[in-house]
């Protein structure tokens, strides 16, 4: 059995001992997923692990024996949080709308109402206020409403260091494939989410698009994430979400597009030098993909492809289906 295993099923259990009434034995078996250890023997283990931490009390109802966490430390002490950083708060929940009925967004939304009722009334109808002069703009992106199942399992198979076991549709091939995947982790980028895990069909660490997975199941073979592997390093050449080989190419701004350009942080690895003509020179060492000559295409005719000649002809090709559809 695994330690994460272990504490994925010992925080479940923890959740279940918050409530009032707290629960017997069999409630707390009854809690797990159906894919954990259920066994009265194992949940004894944990409780006994958990009041190492944790001030548990044990008390007869009738005939069962019930267990919960101590009055009083259900609820931390309220964080001494100024009015500005509560209201930095409540503005953030516009940052995870992608994921509106999800439990992560449902967790969310229910930390920032309790930090909502912290604020004097004066303080919230001023962040109501706010609200009408400052507003998030998330641009495009999917929703991940019906997926919510699917983001659970993903979460717990990570938590477990568990193959999953899923049906995936493969839009560059359009057709749906089974894969054995060892999930590292689930990744948000440019609006959409993914998973990061080891493909054993590609034999290679692959991005899954979540709402692509068409079923999903959570098999019994534990995995672990390689010795060395930098799940940083893996997404930080990617401009957006695909990923390809690595290249170094150069661009060039007029005067009038450089001006936007030069004042945002495309890629971690951008190098900018200002031209005294006004024109920008930006040098990026990003992968070479579909997604990046989209990105270079957004500037319109206000960017020059510097070098190199295969970037330069990729885009020229590109242009040239868009004139062609004209």
């Amino acid at each position: 059995m695994s330690r994460s295993d272990q504490v994925t099923r010992q925080w479940l259990l923890l959740q279940r001992l918050e409530g009032p009434r707290g629960a017997t034995l069999q409630e707390l078996a009854a809690c797990l997923p159906e894919d954990m250890t259920r066994h009265p023997r194992t949940v004894r283990r944990d409780l006994e692990a958990l009041e190492v931490h944790f001030p548990l009390i044990v008390e007869r109802s009738g005939p069962a024996t019930r267990w919960r966490v101590m009055d009083g430390y259900r609820h931390l002490p309220r964080l001494a949080f100024s009015a500005t950083e509560l209201m930095a708060l409540v503005f953030s929940r516009d940052l995870l709308k992608p994921l509106q009925g999800t439990s992560l967004k449902a967790s969310l939304d229910s930390a920032l109402n309790k930090a909502e009722a912290t604020l004097p009334r004066d303080a919230l109808n001023y962040i109501r206020q706010m609200q009408g002069y400052f507003s998030v703009g998330l641009g495009p992106h999917r929703v991940y409403r019906q997926h919510q199942q699917t983001i659970d399992q993903l979460m717990r198979a990570i938590g477990q260091t568990r193959t999953i076991q899923m049906r995936y549709y493969s839009a560059s091939r359009d057709r749906v494939t089974r894969r054995n995947v060892d999930p590292y982790r689930l990744w948000y980028s440019v609006g959409a989410l993914y998973l990061i895990g080891y493909c054993h069909v590609r034999k290679d660490v692959r991005l899954f698009a979540v709402e692509r997975i068409r079923s999903l199941n959570i098999s019994s073979r534990p995995c672990q994430m390689p010795l060395g592997f930098d799940l940083e390093a893996y997404v930080r050449d990617a401009l957006g979400a695909m990923r390809g080989p690595l290249i170094e190419i150069e661009l060039l701004f007029n005067r009038a597009t450089a001006a936007w350009v030069q004042d945002q942080t495309w890629h971690s690895s951008q190098r900018l030098t200002a031209l005294k003509d006004g024109r920008l020179r930006m040098v990026l060492e990003v992968s070479d993909t579909q997604e990046l000559v989209g990105w270079i295409l957004h500037f319109g005719a206000g960017v020059q492809v510097v070098r190199p000649d295969s970037m330069r002809d990729k885009v020229r090709d590109e242009t040239e289906k868009i004139l062609s559809n004209l």
